[in-house]
């Protein structure tokens, strides 16, 4: 985004992107810059739909006990805290995550689906991430978030169609990040073109 800020003087309003942008790091950076979040998460697509057998066994989907400070499995076993551990992505941006451990799964029937650790279940999550995903997930089913969701899958995943299974582009043929951009612009180029000559 500060890319765009140097090129259009300005933020854009509004931030829509798909679930592979739905990170920590994102979304605090949208809420550091005031702008508007349409960014999905990795399983907002999932929770929409009428929940499945296997999505219960999902860590995030357990409920949660804040008083004890407890997630209750679909056995109705209670995970207690076990601590907290720095978190780092692939790109080196630092969270928290809190992991907490069933007391006791043997001789649980529902074993088999929960988890395939030899020990106990364990989950790790991020209360913070948690909160974030819910402020996107309630922008994005707003009336306005279905506006702009619609309007992203016209103005940008067709662009991709074009390129990827219209005209069969699957890699760049340079190296380098000059020549890619170079590579990627002629592109562009071509693609504004054909848009025009439609018109």
């Amino acid at each position: 985004l500060e890319q765009v800020k140097e090129r259009l003087g300005r933020l854009p309003k509004n931030v829509i992107a798909d679930g592979g942008y739905g990170s920590e790091e994102n979304y605090e950076y949208l809420e550091a810059k005031k702008l508007g979040n349409y960014v999905k998460y990795n399983t907002f697509h999932q929770e929409q739909k009428k929940k499945s057998k296997k999505g219960r066994f999902r860590g995030d989907q357990f409920p949660y006990d804040e008083e004890q400070d407890e997630f209750i499995c679909p056995a109705g076993r209670r995970l207690v805290y076990v601590e907290t551990k720095p978190y780092a992505s692939w790109n080196g941006y630092l969270s928290e995550r809190r992991y907490y451990e069933c007391e006791d799964c043997r001789g649980c029937s529902l074993k088999p689906e929960c988890t395939r650790a030899i020990g106990n279940r364990r989950i790790q999550i991020s209360f913070r991430l948690k909160q974030m995903r819910a402020r996107a997930r309630s922008n994005l089913l707003s009336d306005q978030g279905k506006v702009l969701r619609s309007r992203r899958g016209v103005e940008v995943e067709s662009v991709f169609g074009r390129l990827k299974h219209n005209w069969g582009f699957r890699r760049f043929a340079l190296r380098g990040l000059e020549k890619v951009k170079t590579e990627w612009g002629l592109l562009s180029i071509a693609h504004n073109m054909a848009k025009l000559s439609v018109n």
